[in-house]
């Protein structure tokens, strides 16, 4: 059965009003809650590496994305500018979409693949969320608390070079989606961001070193199919490993993920 469009999806001027409405909702909030929002970048590291992940800057999504896979890479490297360096301080919280800001053509953006409304298509500044599932990754291995954080809302493509578990993403739509996590520690933390000719390269830094490292692993990965409709589902779960003595002190599931799949994968179980 196809699904019905939503109000503001038939009427273009009623979902332009929904999303301003929401984004200076979030303006407002930015400028009148409680939180001190990380701002300071220092271009020297830290002295300790946390963590550090690579992703492939150009994979095979679909048919017919080349020149948006190329733009994507360039709206990587703007956005990459404005969180290369940033300190989160002790109570401060990092905000993806407050430091990088609203995409537009004025500042460089390019048409990217973006997911909306069920579906990959074109949108300037499009890609960009390769970083916020990167950072997504970096703060997963640290004791930071993630505040905010949504799943991209349905799977659209295979894994065709995929190495992270599936849900492990950050999904980003300026600004109501965002992606936000708080340093609760005494401890500064960094993020560097940086790119080489296949790949964006990042690391999480601190300024000394930690009592205890994570490690992230998945539990109970399978695909479904659902009537006609193809759904898949998994457990990310984490371990606290004192460095010490390599002892876990601390096993807890992070996320228990499902969504549609837009594709028919090649094993599935029928409910």
């Amino acid at each position: 059965m196809k699904q019905r469009k939503l109000l503001s999806q038939r009427h273009p001027i009623l979902y332009f009003l929904a999303v301003w409405t929401r984004r200076l909702k979030r303006m407002i909030e930015w400028n009148f809650d409680s939180k001190k929002y990380a701002k300071t970048k220092k271009s020297e590291k830290l002295s300790i590496r946390v963590k550090k992940h690579q992703s492939v800057l150009l994979r095979k999504l679909g048919d017919n994305n080349e020149q948006l896979q190329l733009n994507k890479v360039t709206n990587l490297k703007i956005a990459a500018k404005q969180l290369n360096g940033i300190l989160i301080k002790p109570g401060e919280t990092f905000s993806f979409c407050k430091l990088v800001g609203l995409p537009t053509k004025r500042k460089g953006y390019l048409l990217g693949m973006e997911l909306s409304f069920g579906e990959a298509r074109a949108g300037i500044g499009g890609g960009i969320c390769q970083i916020s599932n990167m950072i997504h990754w970096l703060v997963m291995h640290s004791p930071l608390i993630i505040i905010e954080k949504s799943n991209h809302s349905f799977d659209p493509f295979p894994d065709e070079g995929r190495v992270l578990p599936f849900g492990s993403g950050a999904a980003i739509f300026y600004n109501y989606i965002d992606f936000q996590f708080t340093n609760n520690t005494e401890d500064t933390f960094q993020i560097n961001l940086w790119f080489t000719e296949k790949h964006l390269e990042g690391e999480l830094r601190v300024n000394k070193d930690l009592d205890f490292s994570y490690h992230i692993f998945e539990k109970n990965h399978q695909f479904i199919k659902i009537e006609n409709q193809y759904f898949r589902q998994n457990e990310i779960w984490r371990n606290c490993i004192q460095k010490k003595n390599g002892n876990i002190v601390k096993t807890e599931m992070l996320k228990n993920n499902f969504a549609k799949v837009t594709y028919e994968p090649e094993n599935y179980i029928e409910q």
